[in-house]
């Protein structure tokens, strides 16, 4: 019971069904009573037109016993003390009328006929009641009448009629059982176009997930699930997974490339560390300290690198703190006195949100790259634009290809101008240089500077009330 209720086919149709089934039943009482209502209406204006037409005989003094009763339909006529003085035809027993009596008990108006003038009914407000009767020696329902009227010699009568409800009953007993007949087999039409239609609705969705099924168990990220020509929620999901799956094969990509890129660089100096640990240990006058001291500081560097770039992918963001960037501009040029000369352009407190150690990391790296390739200065520049803080750095070297500004963005890759001249580096620097950048709500970007060299725009959200 519990897996058939878990498929969402079985709780559409039971969902629809009920919905239809409260609106069917309050639909079917609604209906009931108002052909009921209207049924009994009909009732009263016949029992009070029976009841106006024996009052306007006895208004007009006609005799009691001659008085012309609706054939079939019970009445009695009841005195101002209560007798009946009055019965129609074949009234065997009477309740809800004015008097449980079938027998004329005699008294008020003998009906003799010769009374002079004439009396008058007062109609014009019958009341009405329920009640039943037995005629002939069949006891039915009955909707009574009654009409007040005053004889010739001023007696008060007061004249009741009834007509059948047995119609009104007939009618609504048909209906209901037309509608217990009906209403199960069109719940049961309803329940069933309702699974048909959402099995239908949810096949491609049946297909997603057997290819999702399939995907994980081969760990074959470049298969795609179906996608249905149908337009509709279930194609735009089939579309945004095989979009999800799509990124994430390229990020699992990404990831082997870089562990296998980052094997790569931390082999050559864990290769060149341990020969010259080897041959120091065997020849301890041929070891070369210095180049293990290079060695190791570049694994260092690597490591760290390594290290921030997971954090990165990680989602680490910047803290809440202000850096001021004219200020960290100068203290990172000030550590360089002994590579190519840097000079600064502007000044001022330029104040951002963000983490400091990752900013000052940016433009060290941004500053290495420079030095790198400078053939003889680097300018560093810190200005506000428009409520953001932009630092350029430009050297005088000779720049980098049009087609190649974004690739030099890439983790692990260096141009092959570069590869000759690097001093160590591993192609991380200006990756991690980019991603700070966005991390910190700005961008990083690459154009020609106006000295025919790279121009590197770092630009950065201000500090809220800087601008």
């Amino acid at each position: 019971m519990r897996r058939l209720f878990g498929s969402v086919r079985a709780r559409a149709a039971l969902g629809a069904t009920v919905v239809v089934a409260v609106a069917l039943v309050a639909a079917g009482l609604a209906v009931l009573l108002v052909l009921r209502a209207n049924l009994i209406d009909q009732a009263d204006l016949q029992a009070e037109a029976d009841a106006q037409n024996v009052a306007s005989q006895v208004a007009v003094g006609r005799p009691y016993a001659d008085v012309e009763w609706p054939d079939g339909r019970p009445g009695q006529v009841v005195g101002e003390d209560g007798k009946v003085v009055a019965v129609s035809e074949d009234l065997e027993a009477i309740e809800g009328a004015g008097s449980p009596e079938v027998r004329v008990g005699g008294g008020a108006g003998d009906g003799d006929g010769d009374d002079p003038g004439r009396g008058e009914v007062s109609g014009d407000d019958p009341r009405l009641s329920s009640g039943s009767a037995t005629v002939d020696g069949d006891r039915a329902d009955y909707r009574f009448a009654a009409v007040e009227a005053t004889t010739p010699r001023g007696e008060t009568v007061t004249v009741y009629a009834g007509a059948p409800l047995a119609p009104e009953q007939d009618a609504v007993g048909t209906v209901r059982e037309a509608m217990l007949i009906g209403l199960p087999a069109l719940l049961v039409v309803v329940a069933g176009v309702t699974w048909l239609v959402t099995r239908r609705s949810l096949r491609p969705v049946e297909g997603i997930r057997r290819e999702m099924a399939a995907i994980t168990a081969s760990e074959d990220l470049s298969r795609r699930v179906p996608e249905p020509d149908t337009h509709d929620e279930v194609a735009r999901l089939a579309v945004t997974t095989n979009e999800t799956l799509a990124a994430l094969e390229a990020s699992v990509e990404r990831q082997r490339r870089f562990v296998a890129d980052a094997s790569h660089e931390l082999r050559s100096p864990i290769a060149s560390l341990r020969t010259q640990l080897e041959v120091g240990a065997a020849h301890p006058e041929l070891l070369d300290v210095e180049g293990a001291v290079r060695d190791t500081v570049r694994l260092q560097g690597l490591a760290a690198d390594l290290l921030l770039l997971a954090r990165l992918d990680a989602g680490e963001r910047p803290g809440p703190g202000r850096v001021d960037m004219g200020a960290l501009v100068r203290e990172e040029v000030s550590q360089r006195a002994d590579r190519v000369p840097v000079t600064v352009v502007g000044g001022g407190a330029f104040e951002v949100a963000g983490s400091r150690g990752q900013l000052a990391r940016v433009l060290g790296n941004l500053l290495d790259n420079a030095q790198r390739h400078a053939r003889s200065s680097v300018e560093v520049s810190v200005r506000g634009d428009r409520g953001a803080v932009v630092v350029g750095v430009a050297d005088d070297g000779a720049g980098v290809p049009a087609a190649e500004r974004e690739r030099i963005f890439e983790r692990f890759v260096r141009l092959d101008d570069a590869r000759t001249r690097d001093d160590g580096g591993a192609g991380l620097g200006l990756a991690i240089a980019r991603d700070v950048a966005t991390r910190h709500g700005g961008a990083l970007t690459v154009n020609e500077g106006e000295r025919g060299g790279a121009l590197f725009t770092l630009r950065l959200p201000a500090a809220p009330g800087d601008f």
